[in-house]
């Protein structure tokens, strides 16, 4: 099962989670402007929180789309990644207040879901260059807008795996 098949279950999913699917019909009650983020979001971390609290204030709803396990998996981050589950890490995303919505895709990038969702606003971390993403030119082709929040430098979950790892070998 793909992520964008994965069915919402009150039982096993938060309830700001919705199957990629779904995504649409979830946003047509929603606020615009609407704004989209993504990422594999592993260990969630202060440089995590501040971007997702700087990108729902681009807009009235934040979608945030998760690397499903096996495309954060493909995105070789290192042996072990990610650390915790697409499950646990979807639940993590949906307690934060900033998180309108949460929902999976198994590609490299989200391309696919920006076309069907057409946000009007694209946010990724400082630490990419935005003019060089197909996500932003894609956003842009229907008039919305892409930028990045400023990096918090220090704060990566590929950071803080290698301070675990080395505490523990210590």
């Amino acid at each position: 099962m793909t992520a964008s098949d994965r069915p919402y279950d009150p039982e096993d999913w938060p309830a700001k989670y919705r199957a990629a699917a779904s995504l649409p019909a979830a946003l047509a009650g929603l606020p615009r402007p609407w704004v989209f983020t993504n990422g594999v979001f592993d260990l969630l971390h202060r440089g995590h929180v501040q971007c997702l609290a700087g990108a729902r204030a681009q807009g009235e709803t934040l979608i945030v789309a998760l690397n499903s396990d096996a495309s954060a998996r493909r995105l070789g981050k290192g042996p072990g990644r990610p650390v915790q589950t697409e499950r646990d890490r979807v639940w993590v995303l949906a307690a934060l207040e900033s998180v309108s919505l949460v929902t999976l895709f198994d590609e490299p990038t989200p391309t696919a879901l920006l076309a069907r969702v057409r946000p009007d606003v694209y946010v990724k971390g400082g630490d990419y260059d935005v003019g060089q993403l197909e996500e932003a030119a894609l956003v842009s082709s229907w008039g919305g807008r892409a930028m990045t929040m400023p990096f918090v430098a220090g704060h990566s979950s590929s950071h803080l795996v290698e301070r675990m790892r080395a505490t523990t070998v210590s």
